[in-house]
């Protein structure tokens, strides 16, 4: 079931976080219109591989440091109060810049209940769940991942 967006402010000390290795993202709020998190990105970390949505666009807010982002077949590069908007069907991928970190708000447009997504993907990253279990999620969570020589060449 997908919360509603809280009548009152959500506290970052209050919100549920998701931890894996390289990072930590706190819910913040979630409905069927919207999902919002909040990433901290170690430095250099990868934030997720190409992927594309179907029915969903996906908002980038740097809050602080940078993030490399896969937009089709180009990366380019936001910092902090960069915004960038990527549309349903559009390939896309993200990483902290090499050598930085970064803080992003991230928000989804329709929510999809994408909280789930996101702890299942910690427990993944964590080692408690296996793997194939985002690749049977695809049409659940509207992630379809795909493959790109631009972002593997980026990562190398």
């Amino acid at each position: 079931m997908i919360n509603q967006f809280p009548v009152e402010p959500v506290r970052a000390h209050e919100a549920e976080t998701c931890e894996d290795p390289s990072s930590v993202i706190a819910l913040l709020g979630e409905n069927a219109e919207h999902t919002t998190y909040r990433s901290g990105f170690a430095e250099g970390a990868v934030g997720a591989p190409a992927h594309f949505h179907t029915r969903a666009t996906e908002l980038f807010f740097v809050l602080d440091g940078a993030l490399r982002v896969l937009v089709d077949d180009r990366v380019v590069l936001l910092e902090q109060g960069d915004f960038l908007a990527v549309p349903p069907r559009t390939p896309h991928a993200f990483a902290a810049a090499k050598g930085r970190t970064a803080d992003v708000l991230f928000t989804f447009t329709p929510g999809l209940g994408r909280f789930d997504y996101l702890r299942l993907l910690g427990r993944v990253m964590r080692g408690e769940a296996d793997p194939a279990e985002i690749r049977a999620s695809a049409e659940r969570y509207d992630n379809h991942y795909v493959d790109s020589p631009v972002w593997q060449a980026e990562l190398a």
